[in-house]
């Protein structure tokens, strides 16, 4: 049996969310031991013109409605950014997690051929599914993802590797 864009995506996103939940959940574990207010990672960055914690997660939890979305040819369903503490992201995180979980196989079904067109930079570009997920989905969500892990590991947030990949 082929592989499909569902196969590839919809699991991919729900394996790595769960991972950058359980980050979020440790970060808040230490801070907490350590008696440092949450809000200081959510507002810390890696270099002062990068975003901070908050929006990297707001950026990667786009990325990961927005491509199923795409591939199906159904609305990308619209999260205003006004997450500002730990339990509003992970809620965020969670209707996600919903969203994804909603989707069916057969509604990818075309979707690697499937023609988008997405502005980049102001223009329109236009690509196939296959080109948009593996390309631009796909690299952006993780882009986030690690940049959201790196800023709390450099702020001393005992996280590796492990915690990253997620559980198998």
């Amino acid at each position: 049996m082929a592989l499909s864009l569902y196969d590839i995506a919809v699991p991919t996103f729900q394996k790595q969310l769960s991972a950058l939940e359980a980050l979020l959940d440790k970060a808040a574990e230490q801070a907490a031991a350590k008696k440092i207010d949450f809000a200081v990672y959510l507002g810390s960055r890696l270099y002062p013109d990068m975003f901070n914690l908050t929006r990297q997660v707001q950026l990667a939890t786009d990325f990961a409605k927005a491509a199923p979305a795409r591939l199906t040819g159904t609305e990308v369903p619209g999260f205003p950014d006004v997450e500002t503490t730990l339990p509003e992201l992970k809620a965020r995180i969670g209707k996600i997690q919903a969203l994804l979980a909603a989707y069916k196989p057969e509604q990818f079904e075309g979707a690697d051929t499937r023609e988008l067109t997405i502005k980049t930079g102001g223009q329109d570009v236009t690509m196939t599914g296959r080109e948009y997920l593996l390309h631009v989905a796909f690299p952006n969500f993780y882009f986030h993802c690690t940049t959201a892990y790196d800023i709390l590991r450099h702020n001393g947030i005992e996280i590796g590797k492990r915690d990253f990949v997620g559980r198998t």
